[in-house]
């Protein structure tokens, strides 16, 4: 079997923005660089955003963001037009609701998709009958060195952008979704509208965002998107009355999910002793398959690939939150049939066929002139100072630097580096300061003591750390804070062992239940106050000393002045009475 010719350029890159990450709720924690195994991650002015270009759509940086920072494309409004509308549509569920839908028997999902509207509910396990056959007709073809299932998008994905190497091992074979896709259109016509129900974030990428197989699938829905809209709706599924699927039983084919599944479906009554059967899942041993690929370590291998650990059952929409893993692999195995699908449908193999290519992006790579330069941005001149330590998500500093370089990171992302900044300069500002600064636990035991809380307490920093705070000081105002929880500001103490005036500040630390205590010497200040205020008194008592003394002098002259006018006034009255007596 052979894939049909794709015209060059015929796929999208990333042209549909599945997922990224809300502005401004980024906390440099950069977890998701962490956990992104291909990078597709990058950190612009503290803040993440996805690569599309780069990304595979696993959906697990989704899955781990502590900050709830997540975005995903919802198609929900668009599949509620569809119903509202009138329009015929049919949805097509993944075989993982079996392990992750609230419901006793298959048929009461069917019923409870009926009362949101749906003309007709299938399962996806129909798709993956007809994939299942296409597969044993490469199994029986025997001409490919090793054969690739192709039911995992991002698998997909990984394989074209990062081991391009591989993809002429491949199965030239669309994903059960696409199949079934197509198998409904083909029944019921192209105006049906197929939207797709399961627990996988890379499909709405396969579906929207490829053009080679685009058209088969209308809309995508989630199973936590569902559970939301049955909420809503007060619709329980474990309530609802059993319904039968517009599909025949798939039997061995439900079991596609969990890992392994594939194989069991393909080699299910079938004996094969020419291509020896593999399975794997998790990113990381994805890569490692692929990386063991590229080596030529592997012969006559079909091999099932799935992205997500433990298949798509653990999915990151899968809505995991309402059961175990081990819980819904253990009831997809229990319900599902091991025998193969009955009578399959006419499809054809081309209706069936796609085609893999070389998506691989190239990269500026930065000299190593250029990637010491970085580096010593960061206080990385010896290879000594690089310390890999991988906080910032890159397993090393010089896959940091050619990340920097490429601009999908920051130099600021650099932790250890982050805060040796910052404590330096803490410590700087601490230390130049003219203040004591001390930091108290509960048990009254000193956690922290600057440079000036040294020479007030009057020993090293070392001892000051191992001894209490009562050892040096009174302790009321310390045991009131603890007590109250309540801050003490600018109240005046006196230490009488060291003669000074200190200005005292205590604050409470709930954090830590810590005390921090701030004294500020103004011993120089009251000092100049004392000054000041005898200045005062002194220049009062002259004052009033001048004030007595022309006081004092001022009776003396009136008291002249009062003998001096009597004796005029008695001169001058002896001359009239002379006068008088004249005349």
């Amino acid at each position: 079997m052979t894939a049909g010719r794709i015209p060059a350029g015929c796929f999208g890159r990333g042209r549909v923005k599945v997922i990224d990450f809300k502005d401004a709720k980024c906390r440099h924690c950069y977890k998701c660089v962490r956990h992104c195994m291909v990078k597709a991650i990058s950190v612009e002015n503290e803040q993440a955003h996805i690569l599309h270009d780069h990304c595979i759509h696993c959906g697990h940086c989704l899955e781990i963001c502590p900050q709830n920072a997540k975005t995903f494309a919802s198609d929900l409004s668009r599949v509620k037009g569809y119903l509202a509308a009138g329009a015929r549509t049919v949805i097509s569920i993944a075989p993982s609701y079996l392990g992750v839908l609230k419901a006793e028997k298959p048929g009461q999902v069917v019923s409870a998709l009926m009362r949101l509207g749906f003309s007709e509910v299938r399962e996806t396990a129909e798709g993956a009958a007809l994939v299942t056959a296409e597969y044993q007709k490469l199994l029986d073809e025997k001409k490919m060195p090793n054969i690739i299932t192709t039911c995992c998008p991002a698998m997909n994905d990984l394989v074209e952008k990062y081991y391009p190497e591989c993809t002429p091992l491949m199965a030239p074979v669309v994903s059960p979704m696409i199949a079934h896709g197509r198998f409904i259109k083909k029944q019921y016509g192209d105006e049906t509208k197929v939207v797709f129900l399961g627990p996988c974030i890379a499909k709405k990428q396969e579906a929207e965002g490829d053009e080679r197989i685009a058209g088969a699938i209308d809309a995508i829905l989630t199973f936590e998107e569902l559970a939301d809209w049955l909420k809503q709706e007060g619709i329980k599924p474990a309530s609802c009355e059993e319904e039968p699927f517009g599909n025949p039983d798939p039997e061995v084919n439900r079991l596609y999910p969990v890992s392994g599944g594939v194989i069991l479906s393909v080699m299910a009554d079938r004996a094969d002793d020419f291509y020896q059967k593999v399975h794997v899942d998790g990113l990381e041993h994805c890569m490692e398959l692929l990386e063991c690929l590229k080596r030529g370590e592997l012969k006559r291998c079909f091999i099932e690939a799935n992205v997500c650990d433990g298949g798509c059952v653990r999915g990151p929409a899968s809505a995991n939150w309402n059961t175990s893993y081990v819980t819904a692999k253990v009831k997809i195995e229990k319900d599902a049939s091991h025998r193969p699908a009955g009578t399959l449908p006419d499809f054809g193999s081309e209706a069936l066929a796609r085609g893999f290519e070389d998506r691989s992006l190239k990269e500026k790579i930065p000299t190593e002139e250029e990637i010491r330069k970085i580096l010593k941005g960061t206080g990385k001149y010896s290879k000594s100072d690089e310390l890999n330590c991988g906080a910032c998500g890159y397993q090393t500093c010089r896959e940091k630097a050619i990340a920097v370089f490429q601009g999908r990171a920051e130099n600021d992302m650099c932790m250890p580096y982050a805060l040796l900044q910052s404590e330096s300069m803490s410590n700087v500002v601490l230390d130049v300061t003219p203040n004591v600064f001390l930091v108290v636990d509960a048990e009254f035991r000193i956690r922290e003591c600057n440079k000036k809380g040294q020479e007030l307490l009057g020993v090293g920093k070392e001892e000051a750390l191992s001894r209490y705070i009562f050892e040096f000081i009174e302790i009321e105002d310390i045991e009131e804070t603890f007590r109250t929880k309540e801050p003490i500001y600018n109240k005046k103490v006196k230490m009488e062992h060291e003669s000074l005036i200190m200005e005292e500040t205590i604050v409470y630390i709930r954090d830590i239940d810590c005390v921090l205590v701030r004294f500020q010497d103004i011993t120089r200040e009251e000092q100049l106050k004392e000054q000041h205020y005898q200045f005062k008194v002194d220049a009062l008592e002259i004052a009033q000393k001048v004030i007595d003394r022309q006081m004092m002098v001022a009776q003396e002259i009136a008291g002249l002045l009062g003998e001096t006018t009597a004796e005029t006034k008695v001169t001058m009255t002896k001359l009239r009475d002379a006068i008088l007596e004249e005349d």
